[in-house]
């Protein structure tokens, strides 16, 4: 489980496609203390540890994997988001974020807003339902609050802080974005039989 709360920002090192596909991502993260099999969110989705070393780590991304989010739009020295999984008693300071992304978003607009950025996103129509205002999305593994929603389409605001320590700062209209419906709106949906 994560928090969406992102600790480091990435580089893509190295990608290899061989059966699967085989990411290295520099990080600052302490890669001495990740134990092979441990679980870290890239750009939102959780991955296995597979290898580490000096300042590094690698991950395999199935054929699933690729499909369903945008690791297979990654080249060598992209930018992406990293947060090691939650432990126990560690602060829930986003969302409870699974990291299992649920599908692609677009970036249709940005606009400044004072300091902060107004983004809007479109997701696939299945997803609408699930995506209130007020309520919880995780963007490129990032916990935010929607602000409002017309359809298929919802606004997030992007404080200073936001732009600067997560990649969502450099996206652009028609820019492909990871995305995962709140847990809760999942459950209550099925609960009231509409999944």
């Amino acid at each position: 489980m994560f928090t969406g709360i992102i600790t480091d920002i990435a580089n893509v090192r190295a990608i290899e496609k061989t059966g699967d596909t085989r990411f290295e991502f520099t990080t600052s993260f302490d890669t001495s203390k990740i134990v092979l099999g441990a679980s870290i969110a890239c750009n939102g989705a959780c991955m296995t540890v597979i290898e580490t070393g000096d300042n590094w780590f690698a991950i395999e991304a199935s054929a699933e994997s690729l499909d369903r989010t945008t690791l297979g739009d990654l080249s060598t020295g992209s930018k992406v988001n990293l947060e090691q999984a939650t432990r126990v008693g560690d602060e829930l300071g986003g969302h409870i974020v699974s990291g299992h992304v649920d599908g692609v978003a677009t970036l249709t607009k940005r606009v400044p807003e004072g300091d902060s950025l107004r983004l809007t996103f479109e997701v696939p129509e299945t997803f609408a339902k699930y995506i209130a205002s007020k309520g919880s999305v995780t963007l490129e593994g990032v916990s935010l609050t929607v602000n409002e929603v017309d359809g298929n389409t919802f606004g997030i605001n992007l404080i200073p802080h936001t732009q600067i320590h997560t990649t969502l700062g450099s996206k652009l209209p028609g820019d492909r974005i990871n995305f995962e419906i709140d847990m809760l709106a999942r459950y209550v949906a099925r609960m009231l039989g509409k999944d």
